[in-house]
């Protein structure tokens, strides 16, 4: 199924650009192709620097009472900031590119607006024909986003269905052959399904770009540029991304046709909320060192580069008496959701995880990351840091750096626009103890059919107003680094 190798720019359907005038998203000028992705960052600069609306709930910001309710029932009822900014447009039609850090409940920003378009234009789904396509990088974000509009579609009558690798294909072409509404995808998946004949994009309204940043990373935009070359021109299209670059400039500018621009973090800005440290270590001391912080009560996330360094960092810690899972690329997606769903319930409190991890996992009340061993570039270690301090929380951010690692690390931190504080550090230290003893120790949950749902869907929602006070009544991290410090004066 070749892809158009020449895409005009697309002409708005009528419906769409009688709505445009109405739009509160900011417009960058046109520029030259060079100029384009520098352009498009300073109208996400500029975004994110203007004042916020006012508040508003999801009512006033013109979500219709059915998606109200719902929402109402799982105890969300204030929108989260990029909620707010992107739902007036999104909700009349037009393309929107947005920038939002991880946890600031973008799921929603671009899901209620689909839900809501596909609900007041009901049309026969069956025989693999969805009306709704979110791309994303990774099956674990797949399920995810899943796991957080599906409840929402079911009560107005719009069906999800993920597709995604790693399992059973012929449950998805089942499920898409019954009649999914919305369609959740990787692209490796969803591309097998078009060439199978089990799934058709003749017939897509709405398609929404989930981390397109990452999708780049992992080599995918040649299959999802195939893939919105099928969708029909002048439907609505939603783009997210952190960065701009390897290509996601070209993507924007390729298929959406005078987005609405809004963005409410600045594509580089640290995971602000978290506190930032470095210990340097020996090598022969790092798995010491690893146990006696990862025996701590609160669950600890720590990242490896390989997927045997995750296998055989996870068998040391228990031989350490630690219990810790691990997750990667080799395992399969059920063994991958085991690990998650044990870690998002208590079951086990330490997970060890390669970068596949680092866009797609959702848990909440992860306050430690462990750095276990240095990331490739300062992307990556945002992305891994942001399994910390989510939707305002407090966290605590640890990197292990070895002696011959210092100038690497130190680079990336700079150009992460981090400060950490640097220790040299041996197991037993006072810091150390104090992030051992560090965390609210985790509650088990035995497990229940929604447990995946219930540990990714605040975070990334928004969540309601109870849990908000059930977070902010348990003690950061960040709130307890001063006492550890204190525990070893003049140990810089």
């Amino acid at each position: 199924m070749p892809a158009s190798s020449a895409r005009p720019r697309r002409r708005p359907a009528p419906a769409r650009s009688s709505r445009r005038g109405q739009s509160s998203g900011s417009r960058p000028a046109r520029a030259p192709a060079l100029d384009r992705s520098s352009a498009l960052e300073q109208a996400l600069d500029a975004s994110a620097a203007a004042a916020p609306p006012e508040p508003r709930d999801f009512a006033q910001l013109g979500l219709p009472s059915a998606l109200v309710t719902a929402l109402a029932r799982r105890g969300i009822s204030a929108p989260f900031a990029i909620q707010a900014r992107t739902l007036p447009d999104a909700l009349a039609g037009r393309d929107v590119l947005g920038r939002a850090q991880t946890g600031s409940g973008k799921t929603l920003g671009f899901g209620l607006p689909m839900l809501a378009r596909l609900a007041a234009d009901r049309r026969d789904v069956s025989g693999g024909r969805p009306r709704g396509l979110v791309l994303v990088p990774t099956r674990e974000l797949a399920r995810q986003v899943a796991d957080a509009l599906a409840p929402l579609g079911q009560p107005i009558g719009v069906r999800l269905a993920t597709v995604y690798g790693g399992a059973p294909m012929g449950r998805q072409i089942e499920a898409l052959r019954r009649g999914a509404d919305v369609v959740v995808a990787t692209p490796g998946r969803l591309i097998d399904l078009l060439e199978r004949g089990a799934v058709r994009l003749d017939g897509i309204a709405v398609t929404v770009l989930d981390e397109a940043d990452h999708m780049a990373d992992l080599g995918f935009l040649p299959a999802v540029t195939r893939l919105l070359d099928l969708t029909p021109p002048g439907g609505q299209r939603m783009l997210f991304s952190a960065t701009l670059d390897r290509g996601v400039a070209r993507l924007v500018d390729r298929y959406l046709d005078d987005p609405a621009i809004h963005a409410v973090a600045a594509a580089a800005s640290p995971v602000s909320d978290a506190e930032h440290l470095v210990f340097s270590v020996r090598r022969e001391d790092k798995l010491s060192l690893a146990a006696e912080i990862a025996a701590r009560p609160a669950r600890t996330l720590l990242f490896v580069r390989t997927k045997h360094g995750a296998d055989r960092l996870a068998r040391q810690l228990g031989r350490e008496g630690v219990a810790a899972s691990a997750i990667h690329g080799n395992l399969n997606q059920g063994q991958r959701q085991r690990a998650i769903d044990g870690f998002a319930a208590g079951r086990h409190r330490v997970l060890v995880a390669t970068d596949v991890a680092a866009r797609g996992l959702h848990v909440d009340d992860v306050d430690l990351v462990v750095h276990y061993d240095p990331p490739n570039d300062h992307k990556t270690y945002l992305h891994r840091s942001g399994r910390t301090a989510r939707a305002g929380a407090g966290g605590t951010v640890l990197s292990f750096v070895e002696r011959e690692q210092a100038r690497e690390v130190s680079r990336l931190l700079a150009a992460a626009n981090v400060t950490a504080d640097e220790t040299a550090v041996r197991p037993g230290h006072p810091l150390v103890k104090g992030l051992a003893s560090s965390g609210v120790p985790v509650v088990v949950h035995e497990p229940t059919a929604d447990t995946s749902s219930r540990a990714g869907r605040h975070p990334r929602t928004g969540g309601g107003a109870a849990n908000r006070r059930s977070r902010s009544s348990k003690a950061p991290a960040r709130s307890r680094t001063p006492a550890i410090r204190a525990a070893a004066p003049g140990a810089r």
